[in-house]
């Protein structure tokens, strides 16, 4: 990537948790970013946060749920914002539940929501990162995408299948100039644990925090345009996974 540009960067779940601190931390580095979520308060927030380090932020209130408004909502906030050199696909749900006693229902929206509008923000960035001949796309799944966790099987299920989906188009676009990178971080400190969907009990202050899995994002980002990490995997190192 041409480092002398202006660099303007997507996030996805931005109003909370990895999304918010990769936010702040890409502001810090001179990046300008259009954060993404569905609480426009909390992401004006952070927008205001990140103005204060002298780039330009702007919130994009939007459900990635509706996954069929996805791809053209976010072709929308590029035209709008200008082009997007980096995408970071961050926002996901948690959910907890044995297989045989998951329904249908909560199935399809896991899924939903972490694999397929990931796919559809990438193919609204695509063409847009083809033109350029660049871009660089990062794709957070987590350590449940390498090992299965009981109890945690559509979760587990859709973060395998984004490494997949990661790797696949890293293939498919490197002769655009364009990468593609999966992070798969140990469990993190996050709202996460406090949504419905999801029952658990760990040592939340011995996870990762926001801020260390955002400066892997950022490091991985400012890789020189001839070299990426294809697949990283960040783990506490107190002993929780």
């Amino acid at each position: 990537m041409n480092f002398e540009k202006k660099r303007r960067a997507l996030i996805t779940g931005a109003s909370t948790g990895i999304g918010k601190a990769t936010a702040l931390a890409f502001a810090k580095a001179g990046i300008d970013v259009a954060l993404v979520s569905r609480s426009q308060d909390k992401l004006e927030s952070v927008a205001k946060a990140a103005q204060e380090f002298g780039v330009e932020a702007e919130a994009f209130c939007m459900d990635l749920a509706e996954v069929s408004q996805v791809k053209s909502k976010i072709q929308g906030i590029s035209d709008e914002f200008g082009n997007i050199d980096i995408l970071i696909n961050n926002a996901g749900i948690g959910y907890t539940g044995n297989l045989s006693e998951t329904p249908l229902e909560d199935w399809q929206e896991v899924i939903n929501l972490n694999l397929t509008s990931v796919f559809q923000c990438m193919m609204g960035i695509l063409p847009g990162m083809r033109q350029q001949g660049e871009g660089t796309i990062i794709n957070i799944a987590s350590i449940a995408a390498k090992q299965a966790f009981p109890g945690w099987g559509a979760y587990c299920v859709s973060k395998a299948g984004l490494v997949s989906l990661s790797q696949t188009l890293a293939q498919e676009e490197r002769a655009n100039g364009i990468r593609v990178i999966a992070i798969c971080p140990g469990s993190v400190n996050t709202e996460i644990w406090d949504t419905p969907k999801v029952h658990a009990n760990f040592d939340r202050s011995r996870m990762l925090t926001p801020e260390i899995v955002a400066a892997t994002i950022l490091h991985a980002v400012l890789l020189p345009q001839d070299a990426v990490i294809q697949e990283l995997t960040i783990m506490s190192n107190a002993g929780v996974l």
